[in-house]
């Protein structure tokens, strides 16, 4: 498929980037993304891919808009209080971009469906928070040999990363997964979730962005990859940090002795 006349116009500002251009753009129109997540972290983001023209994004959540959402998930509207988070979201990245297609999936990402759902997309981007779900997208991920761009929220703060585990590096070194950073998840109790602890809307927006932007670069194949660095943003200080980290010989997934061999560990958490 070729970029129409309205299509030209409308990216006409990525086409003048020599690092994105027909070819680029093309590229993007081609490409299939699956966000995790219509609420904090997947409104930017999603509405910054359909602005950039990702020709098919798929959105998978299995919760309703709720008026306390509006403070952040800026994808959502008062009007749409109650309805599905993806039929929401695929009404505003309709009015954003019509010529992208979007694929509302009003489910939760299980063990049962993850490899499936995850295996019709070229790449994920993970904006739920919890831990369970972020642990089987890194997991399904790395079985369906799909780049992972992952982005998680605490009050003031911020954190990015991008995981391509199925991956090795020029010497053969396997590519660090998001269990090489986080080998465990922490304590149930230990870490409030948003609803708990809160957190400063505006905040959500900075780094649904940067996945967005972390999506395009790998699409694009453009840029340094955020794979094997983890970025942090300080609201309160206004500053980003940037911690390397490589892969764990001793991890779980893709260790020197693996014993996750496939998704059957979140069955059992599941049940």
């Amino acid at each position: 498929m070729s970029l129409s006349d309205l299509e030209i116009q409308r990216y006409k500002r990525h086409l003048l980037l020599k690092e994105v251009g027909g070819a680029g753009q093309q590229t993007l129109k081609d490409a299939r993304v699956l966000v995790i997540g219509a609420g904090g972290l997947g409104s930017p983001l999603l509405m910054y891919l359909a602005a950039a023209g990702i020709g098919h994004i798929g959105v998978a959540d299995h919760d309703h808009v709720s008026l306390d959402n509006l403070q952040r998930q800026i994808v959502h509207a008062t009007g749409r209080i109650g309805t599905p988070k993806v039929e929401s979201a695929a009404k505003t990245l309709d009015a954003i971009n019509p010529h992208v297609t979007v694929e509302a999936i009003p489910e939760k990402i299980t063990a049962e469906n993850a490899i499936e759902l995850i295996s019709a997309y070229d790449i994920v981007a993970d904006g739920s928070d919890n831990f369970d779900t972020r642990y089987l997208v890194n997991d399904a991920c790395f079985f369906a040999r799909k780049p992972l761009v992952f982005g998680a929220l605490g009050p003031f703060d911020g954190y990015l990363s991008t995981f391509r585990a199925f991956e090795t590096d020029d010497d053969g070194t396997p590519k660090p997964s998001y269990r090489c950073l986080f080998p465990e998840p922490p304590p149930p109790g230990t870490v409030a979730r948003c609803e708990e602890a809160g957190i400063l809307g505006a905040v959500a927006g900075v780094i649904g962005t940067l996945q967005a932007t972390e999506v395009l670069k790998e699409l694009l194949g453009i840029g340094t990859s955020l794979t094997g660095r983890l970025l942090i943003y300080d609201a309160l200080g206004g500053r980003f940090e940037t911690m390397n980290y490589g892969w764990d010989p001793e991890n779980a997934l893709n260790g020197e002795n693996p014993t996750i061999k496939d998704l059957s560990i979140h069955m059992k958490k599941a049940a």
